[in-house]
């Protein structure tokens, strides 16, 4: 199912463009200065490919630089999260693999703004 609905989040946007049984296809956009919660996943896996910026990406406590061109795939389970430390927002495409794509499937160790 074809979508292209949108959520804010406090650090900045996503939108769902592409939803199905099998996989899910976000756009995200992070502002500059902002982060994602330090998180994982008990029932997907995720692979993100920058398209526009810089930041950092932590997996599982080892810190990696990323720009645009920049994938990372991220296994079920491993604790990952990405930061924008510079002055222009980071976008990348999420595709997301696995048995269940719910928001509920976030499970937050560290979050800026206090949603653990």
């Amino acid at each position: 199912m074809i979508s292209i609905e949108n959520e804010e989040r406090p650090w900045g946007r996503f939108f769902v463009i592409h939803d199905e049984k099998n996989y899910k296809l976000k756009r995200i956009e992070v502002n500059p200065g902002a982060k994602l919660s330090y998180q994982y996943h008990n029932k997907r896996s995720e692979a993100w490919t920058i398209v526009q910026g810089k930041g950092k990406i932590t997996l599982d406590g080892k810190v990696f630089s990323v720009s645009q061109g920049g994938t990372l795939v991220i296994p079920q389970g491993a604790k990952h999260r990405i930061e924008n430390n510079s002055k222009e927002k980071v976008v990348f495409i999420e595709v997301q693999t696995g048995s269940y794509f719910g928001e509920d499937d976030i499970v937050r160790l560290k979050d800026d703004y206090n949603r653990i």
